[in-house]
């Protein structure tokens, strides 16, 4: 039975570059995809934009594309991926000039546009997921919202020849369901498969967690090679039925313990998980172990898709100063928590606004407060993080602990601040008709 070799390039914005060209090279590949957005990594993409209009986009593109476009090329393999964000256009732009400045004529860049939906976001009040209350409790704070789009302008866009396709926000496994939905000519109301695609993309869209990385836990699960892991592939048929493998030689570890453990992630329920195209189940999935790192995937379905589509709203929530300064030896951790006594003091008496205060050290108390052993910590850090409401206000709590290092208390060292503006991130969902999504191309 034909089958469809699907490779995961990236799980996140900063991953590592070396696996990636690795699949492209050795990995016998159809489709490369790039998965590069978190939650609110779109609305500071949106940020950026607004301070550069050809900003926006995943800032390890052109490294990406540089590396991994002339084995693609060579290997006859088409790249899917969203690192697009805010500005998928600025994105298609430099790939073309990066393919032309390697001298790949007659690359075919299709971009997709669309899910950008802050003008009707803006036009009406709308109950919020998650977040305060609607978005009219938001008003003029906010700065993005995107809805997470599904396969349908991807498979388009592939239909149309395209080698590369470049995304904003979609759904995470809607990158990877788009060339199955294309290649094998799927229904978009055949549940089934497209529950059973969504379940693969979501394999994948991590990349190295489903190859043992996140899930290495030296002394209770022994993952070998983590320093050359290597990312994971798909071999899918039409049925939807799925062989993951990695590189032979690469590092890492494919198993079903790996696969149950990234099947379970971000899942609140295993018999709806909601994406832009499908509610897939997840509920009669079944793993075989089909030899050394190769794991076999049957099962899984779905039902109809909603109504509304994921809206993630980015909005400007004031400032953040940080401060930070190490303490060693006899004593550390009295002289750290001295050191934070005399700072927040000191915003008092200079008069700095602060909504929300938090003071750790680091080493004792900073994740878990509570009893702890009789040793006496040689080596703390002490970190103190304010909310306000003007960034020379934040700036004011950096400039506090790092004047500690002069001021005292004695032997601090390694004193290190930042300030910056908060985006955080709310949720809503807005009728799936309101969302238009288009395609525009470029060529090298």
């Amino acid at each position: 039975m034909r089958t469809i070799r699907i490779g995961a390039g990236s799980g996140f914005g900063g991953d590592r570059i070396e696996p990636a060209i690795e699949l492209a090279e050795q990995g016998g590949l159809d489709y490369l995809v790039f998965e590069c957005l978190a939650e609110r990594t779109i609305a500071l993409a949106q940020q950026a934009r607004l301070q550069d209009p050809d900003a926006g986009y995943d800032r390890l593109l052109e490294e990406r594309m540089e590396r991994v476009l002339p084995p693609c090329r060579r290997n006859g393999i088409r790249i899917v991926s969203n690192m697009g964000a805010a500005n998928p256009a600025a994105a298609a732009r430099a790939v073309a000039e990066t393919a032309r400045r390697l001298g790949l004529a007659g690359v075919k860049i299709a971009y997709v546009l669309g899910d950008d939906v802050l003008e009707p976001v803006r036009a009406a009040t709308w109950p919020l997921s998650d977040g305060p209350g609607s978005t009219a409790d938001l008003g003029a704070r906010i700065v993005s919202a995107n809805a997470y789009l599904g396969v349908e302008p991807i498979v388009s866009a592939l239909r149309q020849g395209a080698d590369i396709v470049i995304t904003g926000r979609v759904g995470d496994p809607a990158l990877f369901a788009a060339p199955l939905v294309h290649e094998f000519g799927w229904a978009l109301d055949d549940w089934t498969r497209l529950g059973r695609s969504a379940l693969i993309g979501h394999l994948l869209e991590c990349a190295g967690q489903l190859t043992g990385g996140y899930f290495a836990d030296p002394g209770r699960k022994d993952v070998p090679g983590l320093a050359r892991l290597g990312f994971p592939f798909a071999d899918v048929d039409a049925d939807g039925t799925a062989l993951f493998g990695k590189v032979d030689g690469s590092g890492g570890e494919l198993s079903i313990r790996t696969c149950k453990e990234q099947l379970l992630y971000e899942v609140h329920d295993p018999t709806r998980y909601i994406q832009p195209d499908v509610v897939a189940d997840f509920t009669s999935a079944r793993f075989t172990q089909a030899g050394l790192d190769k794991v076999r995937l049957e099962g899984g379905g779905g039902s109809p898709r909603t109504d509304s589509l994921k809206v993630t709203i980015g909005y400007r929530d004031g400032f953040i100063g940080e401060g930070q300064i190490s303490y060693a030896g006899t004593g550390a951790e009295r002289r750290a928590r001295l050191a934070l006594d005399v700072v927040r003091e000191r915003l008092d008496l200079i008069g700095v606004a602060i909504s929300e205060l938090r003071l750790d050290v680091i080493g004792v108390d900073a994740l878990y407060a509570g009893p702890r052993g009789p040793h006496e910590p040689m080596d703390v850090r002490a970190r103190i993080t304010g909310r306000t409401a003007s960034l020379q206000d934040a700036q004011r709590i950096g400039r506090e602990i790092e004047a500690a290092w002069i001021n005292g208390p004695a032997g601090g060292g390694g004193a290190t601040w930042l300030a910056r503006e908060v985006i955080a991130a709310a949720s809503m969902l807005l009728p799936r008709d309101l969302v238009e999504p288009t395609i525009h191309w470029l060529e090298s």
